[in-house]
């Protein structure tokens, strides 16, 4: 009988081992080997299958969205409305095709379900085939979009590199303006505003110094992020300008690969819209919301390829806007 008990002992752990073994492989071969179906050509497609109302060659620069937001500040208050909001709702490296694999129960539906926009946008600074003249990396892509330049201004190429004061991102140059009263920025990555080399480091401390009521919000993981965002909406006084910035994708696709085929990327996106549709709805849900005039924008920073990004191809260079205003 003992002997009996050890095989199957012996029996249990060699499958356990085996089990740990294929599943280690198998996060091996996930993590670090490109999937070579994601062409060119098959990006293309989901690109086309997502629903865009332009094309990869008719790309917006993703600067243009710093436009749309100051313009919706500056425009005149519809009849009936008392004040302006804008929220960005941010997929940190979310692809453009994976778009096409939205569905009901998420943000980008939902807007588009109420006649919401739904555009294809570049970053790296020039479009795609031309070679990038920045990084499609996270510091250089929010950047952009909140100077409204390229980094032959900002100067932030990459990451890990401080931005100096000017040019002030619109959460700044709005509130000293007088446009706005106050902003909120809210995420989990401390290479924004954290660390020693972060993008916004000087511009954190000009505000501070300067009593500009810029919120710098640091969040532990995506999860608490969110419930900052809930916290922020929520609030009687919302700031008017909330960017919110959920970093699903991105994991995702660093740890397990950024890929139209991979099920853990697409997985991050499902829960970034789901977020996102939650955010929404709590805008939607405020006692004040019949007086105010909001712009709702769902966008991303950049894409990948691989385990990364940064780089010149059309994975990387393309992403998105998706608003509950036309593109004008």
């Amino acid at each position: 009988m003992k002997n009996k008990k050890k095989i199957i002992l012996s029996v249990v752990s060699v499958v356990v081992i085996l089990g740990i073994i294929a599943g280690s492989l198998a996060l091996y071969f996930t993590r670090y080997f490109k999937d070579k179906n994601d062409t060119e050509e098959f990006y293309r497609q989901n690109v086309a299958s997502a629903g865009y109302e332009n094309t990869i060659e008719t790309a917006y620069p993703f600067t243009d969205v710093y436009g749309i937001i100051s313009e919706h500040f500056r425009s005149a208050l519809p009849e009936g409305k008392t004040e302006k909001k804008v929220a960005v709702i941010g997929y940190d490296g979310c692809r453009a095709d994976i778009v096409a694999e939205r569905q009901d129960g998420g943000a980008i539906n939902y807007l588009l379900s109420g006649g919401a926009s739904i555009n294809l946008t570049y970053c790296g600074g020039v479009n795609y085939p031309a070679e990038n003249t920045q990084a499609t990396s996270t510091a250089p892509g929010w950047c952009s979009m909140l100077t409204g330049v390229w980094a032959d201004i900002h100067g932030i190429t990459g990451n890990g590199i401080t931005k100096t004061v000017e040019p002030k991102t619109l959460m700044t140059s709005l509130i000293e303006e007088d446009v706005i009263d106050d902003a909120a920025f809210i995420t989990k990555w401390k290479g924004h505003f954290t660390n020693d080399n972060s993008t916004y480091k000087d511009e954190k401390a000009y505000c501070e110094e300067n009593g500009i009521d810029v919120e710098f919000d640091l969040r532990k993981n995506t999860e608490e992020v969110h419930t900052g965002a809930m916290e922020e909406i929520t609030s009687a006084d919302c700031a008017d300008f909330v960017l919110i910035i959920y970093e699903s994708t991105d994991s995702a696709g660093h740890n397990f690969g950024f890929s139209f085929n991979n099920p853990v990327y697409k997985d991050g996106f499902r829960t970034q819209e789901e977020y996102g549709y939650e955010a929404i709805k709590a805008i939607e849900a405020r006692e004040t919301y019949e007086t105010e005039d909001w712009l709702i924008i769902v966008t991303s920073d950049h894409g990948g390829i691989g385990t990364g990004h940064g780089g010149a191809s059309v994975q990387e260079r393309m992403n998105f806007v998706v608003m509950n205003k036309e593109w004008n």
